[in-house]
């Protein structure tokens, strides 16, 4: 008897939570998106199966850890099991957005480390690679065992920035934690570098204390990784206008955007908000203050090399260092 070798098969499967993302990738990639289905019983439990073959082949799964989180993490879990029963020969979990990530370490006693025990579902589950969006912290990589593409949209942002032809810019870091990236966006930018000092008396409440660097009469871009409730970007843009700020511009990878994000920002003196579509953002609040760059031709730049087994560029590596 003679083995028959056959070439593997790239199939590329979304979840429900960011579809159009899903959407996207496949068509940079030049590939229909697999058909799959996703349902949930009476009672709320999921129910996937896909609707055709992928034994032998390289499978990719899009989803987007978000609300309602509980039920999309499931869901990426049941759809990666579901993959390995029926015989893929490897599984790739496109998390454009990683659920949980901002517990990655115990600030106080008996907390969780919730990025940690996301990564140990998915190993369990049977992911055999991650492709990931601007972590929340660069070591989640080190929670997984397999290998993990972190990417980054800074090229992405700094280009539509770049496009407004502003001047005078100062690029702001929230906090001290996300000095070592705004650094690398202000050198994208040719800008100078400013640091906001940040409290947090409880859960998604800010407080800035302070503005270190000199930010009087200039553009400030203030950039972040996520957006959540909106507190700490709206708090920051009230401090640098205090300070002296001519206009004060918002960008992050990932707009959650929980409430009242939405109505703080349209009251905030913060000119306009630019973030990616990680995560879905409702069309009707959209064209305001807020902006939506696609990520999926990355993406699917990153799915491509992965799959032909080449190099993902360091390019896209946040803690690459030139």
């Amino acid at each position: 008897m003679h083995l028959i070798e056959t070439d593997s098969r790239m199939m590329v499967f979304s979840g429900r939570s960011n579809l159009e993302l899903a959407e996207g990738v496949a068509k940079h990639l030049g590939v229909e998106l697999g058909n799959v289905r996703i349902k949930e019983f009476a009672n709320g439990e999921i129910y996937v199966r896909f609707l055709e073959s992928v034994r032998g082949a390289d499978v990719f799964l899009v989803q987007s850890i978000c609300e309602p989180i509980n039920s999309t993490l499931m869901e990426l879990l049941i759809m990666t099991d579901a993959a390995k029963r029926a015989s893929a020969r490897s599984i790739t979990a496109v998390v454009s957005h990683y659920g949980y990530a901002r517990q990655d370490k115990k600030s106080a006693a008996r907390e969780p480390i919730t990025a940690k025990l996301v990564a140990d579902l998915m190993t369990t589950a049977g992911v055999d690679r991650v492709i990931a969006m601007d972590l929340h912290q660069g070591q989640i990589q080190g929670f997984f065992n397999q290998p993990v593409n972190h990417l980054t949209a800074l090229p992405i942002l700094a280009d539509y920035i770049e496009s407004l032809k502003l001047d005078d810019i100062v690029v702001v870091s929230p906090d001290v934690g996300r000095v070592k990236v705004c650094k690398k966006l202000a050198d994208m930018l040719g800008a100078e570098l400013a640091i906001m000092h940040k409290g947090r008396p409880q859960h998604n409440v800010a407080e800035i204390t302070y503005v270190i660097g000199d930010v009087a009469d200039k553009v400030c871009i203030v950039a972040d990784d996520i957006i959540d409730t909106g507190g700490s970007v709206t708090e920051g843009a009230k401090a640098l206008v205090n300070a002296g700020a001519r206009a004060v511009y918002v960008a992050a990878t990932h707009g959650i955007f929980s409430p009242p994000a939405y109505e703080r920002i349209e009251a905030s003196p913060i000119t306009e908000v630019v973030v990616t579509n990680t995560l879905p953002v409702p069309k009707e609040r959209t064209g305001g203050k807020i902006r939506v760059l696609s990520v999926a031709p990355l993406l699917s730049h990153a799915i491509q090399n992965v799959y032909c087994n080449e190099s993902v560029s360091e390019l896209f590596d946040p803690d690459f260092q030139l």
